[in-house]
């Protein structure tokens, strides 16, 4: 795999568009970031729809695929030894005669990137100089780690080229690379305007994010404009990690005929977790109890959730001046800068990761015993964010281990919030008083 022209991050590439996009392309970009590898699921995939006069079996192993010799020794130098559960049932559709539509709703970590790779890079004929495969994704910094996988896979198939689709990357001629990825506008002006793609010759055409992608504006349309002017045997693949309806109906649009999988999200659950609160009156008590915690129990790593900035930033500070390795994250970070945050925590440099709860989603850390509520979470509108509480604190009770959340509440209000939210998952939550060692110990055991 050869890469023309890898564009370089710079002023001319509007990257991220309003602030609902930033939010969800950040989260996106940081999931890809701090994934060493792929999420150890159990989870069983749904075949929703199928192409009734079709039968396709799911694999085991990348073997049965009948794979070209390069993309094989690609796929293991990648270290995937067998299919995860998305590839087991994706990639025999992918790579069926004649080519299948697919609509596929999976998580970060499940080895869609890597299956959707594997299949533009069976479709094409290196002995073809034009573009034969379109890859379209939200923004620039998503569309480089998706290069980043066809650029492993295709190690060994050094005859198939890519170039990225970003503004000021081109001059004025017709493209020689098979592959080309990038984000809607300047695919879209390259098939148009610039005419550097013959959209007519384009096999596969992959639409990665749908989530994110149809929260920025403009995106959608010109997704469908790309979409219309391939050809009708065109191989249409669409991804998203969440599918309410207005991705449903995008999907729709662009995905004529599709196969449909979805892999079941994890139930998170409770069962697991042993929920405690603390009565304090102020935002020094709380740090106070917070102390007699530690002071009495052993915790392997714990993550605690503020509600504002100002609040996480003002308890790191407090915490390691009490001699604790703290970890901060904060909303103003760079995407990069946070996956680095993550990293020395997950590899135990850092054994408290204090954060807001914008900047923790997707985070699983084994080692994490204890989740702190140093505020309770609500909605714009002050009231309990049920959800938020649930993927919180169901950080503890992973990978079979029984798990302690520990809730701060220092107000009335803050009261009624832990009330209702008990009322919602109909689990009691305990008193714990922090002044009493004893009892600190024997919600340890």
């Amino acid at each position: 795999m050869q890469i023309k022209d890898r564009p370089e991050e710079n002023g001319t590439f509007v990257k991220l568009y309003n602030l609902t996009c930033k939010d969800k392309a950040a989260q996106s970009l940081l999931n890809k970031l701090i994934r060493s590898n792929l999420v150890n699921t159990t989870n069983q995939v749904e075949v929703l729809q199928r192409i009734q006069t079709l039968r396709f079996n799911s694999v085991k192993s990348f073997e049965e695929l009948r794979l070209k010799p390069q993309l094989l020794q690609g796929v293991y130098g990648m270290g995937f030894n067998r299919p995860s559960k998305i590839q087991e049932t994706a990639l025999p559709m992918m790579l069926a005669e004649p080519p299948q539509n697919l609509i596929a709703q999976s998580q970060s970590g499940t080895g869609k990137t890597a299956a959707f790779v594997l299949a533009m890079l069976s479709h094409v004929d290196p002995n073809n100089k034009y573009p034969q495969c379109l890859c379209v994704s939200p923004t620039y910094e998503l569309a480089l780690q998706t290069g980043k996988v066809i650029e492993q896979m295709g190690k060994h198939y050094p005859e198939v080229k890519l170039v990225y689709a970003i503004r000021g990357n081109k001059s004025g001629m017709k493209l020689q690379e098979q592959i080309v990825i990038g984000t809607p506008g300047t695919m879209l002006d390259w098939c148009t305007k610039f005419k550097f793609i013959d959209p007519k010759k384009i096999k596969v055409f992959v639409l990665d994010e749908a989530d994110v992608m149809i929260a920025t504006q403009g995106h959608q349309d010109q997704s469908i404009r790309i979409q219309r002017m391939l050809p009708k045997n065109c191989q249409m693949l669409l991804f998203s990690a969440t599918f309410e309806e207005s991705v449903w109906n995008f999907a729709q649009r662009i995905v004529p005929d599709p196969n449909i999988i979805k892999l079941k999200r994890e139930e998170e659950t409770l069962d697991t977790i042993k929920q405690y609160y603390v009565l304090c009156n102020c935002k020094e008590e709380k740090f106070q109890a917070l102390c007699n915690i530690y002071g009495a129990i052993t915790i392997a790593q714990a993550m605690i959730f503020c509600h504002t900035r100002k609040t996480a930033g003002w308890l790191a500070g407090e915490l390691s001046r009490e001699g604790h390795q703290v970890a901060l994250l904060s909303g103003e970070m760079q995407v990069e800068q946070r996956a680095a945050v993550i990293e020395r925590f997950r590899d135990g440099k850092e054994k408290v990761l204090v954060t807001t709860n914008v900047c923790a989603r997707g985070i699983d850390v084994e080692q994490v015993s204890v989740v702190i509520n140093f505020d309770l979470p609500v909605d714009k509108d002050g009231n309990p964010d049920n959800e938020t509480y649930l993927h919180r604190i169901g950080r503890t009770g992973r990978f079979g281990k029984r798990g302690l959340a520990i809730n701060m509440v220092d107000s009335k209000m803050s009261m009624n919030i832990l009330n209702r939210i008990q009322e919602h998952f109909n689990k009691k939550i305990e008193k714990l008083n922090t002044d009493d060692l004893d009892e600190i110990e024997k919600i340890a055991s």
